[in-house]
């Protein structure tokens, strides 16, 4: 181990500021409000230290968030970017969370206040300040190409809100648990173009959930061709508290880069009486769990198309964009006609710049629209801009 390295000297710590406008225009005729919208300004703290020397290494994370309102109103509260205190959104609200960590050679423990990036766990990101986890996660990469992970979750903090909370399931709320195990290990071979992941998971007395995915990356010439499989199979767990539970969701994305551009296209499938069954609001493995919905209702297909392009390949580093379009059909609708007759869609366009140089050097702008047709669910049209700064403090 080099000299240099340590508590202190491999510590870093930054601030994110992120300043979010959020507009939803609800477009069904029956709508309980014409929008949603409001607009915000958040502050997120990471600091990181590195790890003592010695055969076992100590080290803390620090987590602290602070949002504030800066627009909002009782009739347009709802976004989810602030917490609701009974007569519209609150004026702020803030978290701050720590956690130890151990290392021992390539193994790593983390108990405390988490941020999972996990293909079976990822928290969401998607509005104000990021959903965070309370628990515990181990990491091992001793052998080449092999990464074990093992973990169990205690609760969660909601992206608005400033509460603990007990785990559920989305669409059932009312049953909760506070143990969510996982354990799982992805394999990566052929210079790691390859890769293999096979995951299993618990929410304790809810449901119990196995996951297989298959990613591959094939150099072609200029080109390269990437492929991205999944299975997810889910049943209802031990003591059940949320009900049956039957679903196994199905997707492959095939994908195709040459210079800037990219295309991809993607199949998903619902099989069972349940569609997707996920912790809410984290964010699904799926290829279509978009800005506004996820295409995974119960025997619901769903086809997509996604455009990429990176304007660094015409001289504009920072740059990019994407647009897509998603498509779902055969969803089992409840009560009604019934059948699978549900039917919905979603195109999604999104550009993003980040600033080069000068006085606001590393500031990103972000804007995303999308626009949402169903004839089971909402139909909305979602504004989002979003300006990003990250200030390193040390």
């Amino acid at each position: 181990m080099a000299q240099e390295h340590g508590f202190i000297e491999d510590a870093a710590s930054t601030l994110q500021m992120r300043n979010f406008y959020f507009n939803r225009d609800f477009r069904d005729s029956g709508a309980p409000k014409a929008k949603a919208e409001e607009w915000a300004q958040g502050f997120l703290l990471n600091a990181q230290s590195g790890y003592t020397q010695g055969i076992v290494g100590i080290g803390a994370d620090l987590i602290g968030g602070l949002g504030v309102k800066l627009d909002s109103g009782d009739g347009r509260a709802g976004t989810l970017l602030l917490p609701n205190d009974g007569d519209g959104s609150a004026d702020e609200f803030s978290s701050l969370g720590a956690a130890a960590k151990l290392k021992i050679s390539k193994t790593e423990l983390k108990v405390g206040e988490l941020l999972p990036t996990l293909p079976i766990l990822q928290y969401d990101d998607a509005r104000l300040l990021p959903q965070t986890f309370q628990g515990a996660m181990l990491t091992s990469k001793e052998i080449p190409g092999l990464t074990l992970n093992a973990g169990q979750m205690r609760s969660f903090t909601q992206r608005n809100s400033s509460d603990r909370e007990d785990m559920f399931i989305d669409g059932r709320a009312f049953a909760t648990s506070d143990r969510y195990n996982y354990l799982g290990s992805e394999y990566r071979f052929n210079q790691d173009r390859t890769m293999l992941g096979l995951w299993g998971a618990q929410l304790e007395d809810i449901y119990h959930q196995r996951f297989i995915q298959f990613t591959h990356k094939q150099p072609l010439g200029a080109w390269t061709l990437g492929a991205n499989i999944g299975l997810l199979d889910s049943d209802e767990d031990g003591q059940a508290n949320a009900g049956q539970i039957d679903n196994r969701s199905f997707y492959t994305a095939l994908s195709a880069s040459v210079s800037g551009h990219t295309v991809m296209a993607a199949w998903q499938r619902m099989y069972g009486d349940d569609g997707t069954i996920w912790l809410s609001p984290t964010t699904t493995v799926l290829p279509s769990d978009i800005q506004v919905r996820n295409f995974a209702s119960a025997e619901e297909k769903a086809w997509q198309l996604r455009y990429d392009y990176n304007f660094a390949a015409m001289g504009i580093p920072g740059l990019n964009a994407f647009v897509r379009y998603v498509k779902g059909d055969n969803v089992a609708v409840a009560g009604g006609n019934g059948g699978n007759g549900g039917k919905e869609w979603e195109r999604d366009f999104d550009v993003s710049y980040v600033i080069q140089s000068g006085p606001l050097k590393n500031v990103g702008l972000r804007w995303r629209n999308a626009m949402v047709r169903s004839n089971f669910g909402p139909s909305v049209n979602d504004k989002r801009l979003i300006i990003n700064y990250s200030l390193a403090l040390f």
